[in-house]
């Protein structure tokens, strides 16, 4: 019964992404201008759509960057960076609970080698792997995926997550005005924002990194020195 509901639930979201093609819904939200139009020409409803819009389609094929890019040049930079995140958290999690509970085999055979690398940095230190992935790579569908059919737990996920979410969405939400015009192009100049996120997320990053690696040795010089002591009362 739980391979037929599977097997039920991989064939809704299939048939609802074919429909999605074929009705032109992914062209309407191909790009960043495309998509600032049809969210004002909803109005109040606006708001509902961006978020459903979000969390439907960025999860099965579309980046989750056309959505965070039109977000500021629609709403005051606060209403932005929480409506992204909403967004971005609420892809993030229905990605991961769709690889976990109804496409996990299938996913674990078609993820990428180098992911083993991130699945050894899990085990040592899951919160702090998963706030450094965030931060560096943002939500691409098949982080979301990795994360799913990997061991770290869901609360992990989420609050690490949230944390590497939050310095490249605020970012982009306070900022998104001066790096895109009203089409989602960048402006003139936009790049040294964008070089000075990407150097501060390494940084970030590099720091965190160094700090694991930090405690990592101190562990292994502690177990060594036990080591060294049990062995003196043993002799």
């Amino acid at each position: 019964m739980r391979n037929l509901a599977k097997i039920g639930l991989v064939a809704l979201v299939v048939t609802a992404i074919v429909a999605a093609y074929e009705t032109g819904i992914f062209a309407r939200f191909a790009d960043p201008a495309a998509l600032v139009s049809q969210i004002l020409a909803m109005g109040a409803w606006g708001y509902l759509a961006f978020v459903i819009a979000y969390w439907m389609l960025q999860p099965f094929g579309v980046p989750g960057t056309i959505f965070i890019i039109a977000a500021p040049l629609i709403w005051p930079w606060p209403t932005a960076f929480a409506l992204s995140m909403l967004g971005t958290m609420g892809a993030s999690i229905i990605g991961f609970e769709f690889a976990r509970f109804v496409a996990k085999d299938w996913i674990t055979k078609r993820l990428p080698a180098r992911f083993g690398t991130y699945n050894h940095a899990l085990a040592r230190n899951a919160s702090q792997t998963v706030v450094v992935l965030r931060l560096i790579f943002w939500m691409p569908q098949v982080l979301h995926f990795f994360f799913g059919v990997s061991k770290v737990k869901f609360s992990t996920h989420f609050w690490g997550s949230l944390v590497g979410y939050t310095p490249p969405l605020l970012a982009v939400s306070y900022l998104g005005s001066k790096m895109f015009d009203a089409s989602g192009s960048l402006q003139p100049g936009a790049w040294r924002i964008f070089a000075a996120m990407v150097a501060v997320s390494l940084l970030i990053a590099g720091v965190s990194l160094r700090q694991r690696a930090n405690r990592n040795r101190d562990a292994t010089e502690h177990g060594v020195a036990g080591e060294r002591v049990t062995k003196t009362f043993v002799e």
